[in-house]
């Protein structure tokens, strides 16, 4: 399961109105939004392809550079989320991973996820992702073992588009958590 990533997946303030901390004069050092703008295409993609691994929709976001607000740029990788072909979806759920619980749950809770993932990835070819944002840490075991279990039983076509909108949820949390961060990125762990 991929979560979100910034704490688990990324939750920088609110998803819709990150706070995004104050920019630097250099643009290479420049984090959040006058960063990104600043930044050169290759760097641009580079960050973006962090957050959703489909070089179209990162090269989409990147091309539309200056944004004039975070909410823009969050508004257009969603408009890029929603408009991915069948390759650009193959290629982005590809890149992502099964996350394995916090190192401190219990073994039968580690087993049964790792059973869970199992039986998904052989249903669907892919690892099972879901976008936890707004879940607290405590919650988030039992929501994508719920998730998995309830998700398993979709068609294969229902289950791509559910992906589809999980990916463009992780790819906006990713995003708003990348622009928020200053030294260096956080892992989430379920």
């Amino acid at each position: 399961m991929t979560s979100d990533t910034h704490a688990p997946c990324r939750k920088p303030g609110s998803a819709d109105s990150p706070a995004i901390p104050a920019q630097q004069s250099h643009p290479r050092h420049a984090g959040g939004l006058v960063g990104f703008n600043a930044a050169s295409p290759s760097e641009a993609v580079a960050l973006l392809l962090t957050c959703c691994h489909s070089a179209r929709w990162a090269e989409r976001v990147a091309a539309h550079r200056p944004y004039p607000t975070v909410d823009a740029l969050l508004a257009a990788a969603d408009e890029a989320g929603y408009d991915l072909s069948r390759a650009d979806l193959d290629e982005a759920l590809a890149a992502e991973s099964s996350a394995l619980p916090h190192p401190d749950a219990p073994p039968a809770a580690r087993t049964a996820l790792r059973a869970a993932h199992a039986a998904y990835e052989s249903s669907f070819g892919h690892a099972f992702v879901i976008s936890l944002d707004g879940v607290r840490p405590g919650e988030r075991l039992d929501q994508v073992l719920a998730g998995i279990r309830s998700r398993l039983g979709n068609e294969a076509e229902e289950e791509r588009v559910v992906a589809a909108e999980e990916l463009r949820r992780l790819a906006r949390a990713r995003l708003a958590f990348r622009l928020a961060e200053v030294l260096t990125p956080r892992h989430s762990e379920l």
